[in-house]
């Protein structure tokens, strides 16, 4: 990790040699997202007919995702610029109770970090933030915004959540067995330091570095390098153009850590995406690999150190309808291996969106997903279902 830090220490050194600048006036702005959606899911499979499980997820759900990010910046006379983004969930993510039997829910900071950039100097990230792989990784085209290249349409078909259903749950939170957007052993928006290059008609590397894959660690105190994985190196390329009526964008990814586990490897992760439109269409997909270094095949969901090997890819098309209407076909296939077998994740979603307005669109949406544990733990257990689904998607 020598080489990182040398660089890191390079690019503090060109910041600190810039010529001091006048005073300047800060803009303090702010912007977000915000998606509800209502949707009738029919569900079934093993997991909620366990022994000691009997569940009924049949029936209407919602989910909602909503983001208020803060961007304040200021940009100095000697060209550089310097901001903040500090992003507040919308959302209550636990409910606690207390020694008086009182209930509450928690809202939270998510990503926050600073950014330092100029059109000669590119950008640098500094905070708790995804890595550049993942960052510049690029997958299936989509018009609607309930992801199947995620967990996130677990919210109607509950295959990562909910007593039984855990027992489904086929792969870890960013790993390759459910999205190809993936971290090194799923770290997720851990303190890192990233650089990314200006554009050189239209290809951008980027490179990250944490200390450790902590979430939002702070001033790293609290992890101890014999106990936490650490070191975590990243590295990805982007590529996009436009040539006439064709557009054109690829990526690949690469991911390492220094593995504090007696008998487990260092884990990586690697991925490769492609799209290309033409016309009213556009196609694309990706491809993305976990390697954990499991040591008996254990996964994170039952206490695990990094998770089970995984792999999955993405296809996908749209088509922009002339006027206010765009629609999707896309799928995404997961299979993570055990030390029994092989545990599989398989989703498909239809969709449409209309136009609405600046900042306001209307998702409709079909989407299938059949999923199964692999023997990860316990006895098999599957979830498979259906939901038809509708969206309002703010931006802002």
């Amino acid at each position: 990790m020598k080489k990182h830090l040398l660089s890191t220490s390079a690019i503090a050194l060109t910041v600190a040699m810039a010529a001091p600048a006048a005073a300047q006036e800060w803009d303090v702005s702010f912007g977000g997202f915000m998606s509800q959606h209502i949707g009738y899911a029919d569900v079934g499979g093993s997991a909620f007919r366990a022994p000691g499980v009997n569940q009924d997820r049949d029936g209407v759900f919602m989910h909602s995702s909503t983001e208020i990010i803060f961007t304040p910046s200021i940009t100095l006379d000697n060209g550089l610029t310097f901001g903040v983004n500090v992003q507040l969930e919308g959302e209550n993510q636990s409910t606690n109770v207390n020694a008086a039997g009182t209930s509450g829910s928690n809202t939270y900071i998510d990503e926050t970090y600073m950014t330092i950039s100029s059109d000669t100097l590119g950008r640098i990230v500094v905070g708790s933030e995804n890595s550049a792989g993942y960052s510049l990784m690029t997958s299936a085209p989509v018009v609607t915004s309930m992801a199947i290249n995620s967990p996130s349409i677990s919210s109607f078909i509950p295959f990562s959540g909910g007593a039984g259903a855990d027992a489904a749950y086929p792969g870890g939170f960013r790993q390759a067995g459910l999205s190809s957007f993936t971290e090194v052993a799923g770290n997720n928006d851990a303190q890192r330091l990233t650089y990314y290059t200006p554009s050189f008609n239209g290809l951008t590397v980027g490179v990250s570095y944490a200390p450790n894959a902590t979430v939002n660690a702070v001033n790293g105190a609290s992890f101890d390098r014999s106990r936490t994985l650490n070191d975590v190196f990243d590295i990805g390329v982007n590529y996009s153009q436009t040539f006439g009526t064709t557009s054109v964008t690829l990526a690949a990814r690469y991911g390492t850590a220094d593995s504090a586990i007696l008998g487990v490897s260092d884990p990586e992760t690697w991925g490769i995406g492609a799209q290309v439109g033409f016309g009213a269409f556009t196609v694309g997909g990706s491809y993305a690999e976990n390697d954990n270094g499991s040591a008996g095949g254990v996964d994170t969901t039952v206490g695990g150190a990094y998770g089970n090997d995984s792999e999955g890819w993405n296809l996908g098309v749209t088509y922009d309808i002339a006027g206010p209407w765009a629609v999707e076909f896309v799928t995404y296939q997961g299979e993570v291996t055990t030390a029994t077998g092989s545990a599989d994740y398989e989703a498909y979603r239809l969709g449409a969106s209309r136009d609405l307005g600046p900042g306001v669109d209307w998702d409709i949406y079909i989407a299938q997903v059949d999923s199964n544990n692999g023997d990860i733990g316990a006895a098999r257990r599957t979830v498979d279902g259906t939901v038809i689904g509708t969206g309002i998607n703010l931006s802002f």
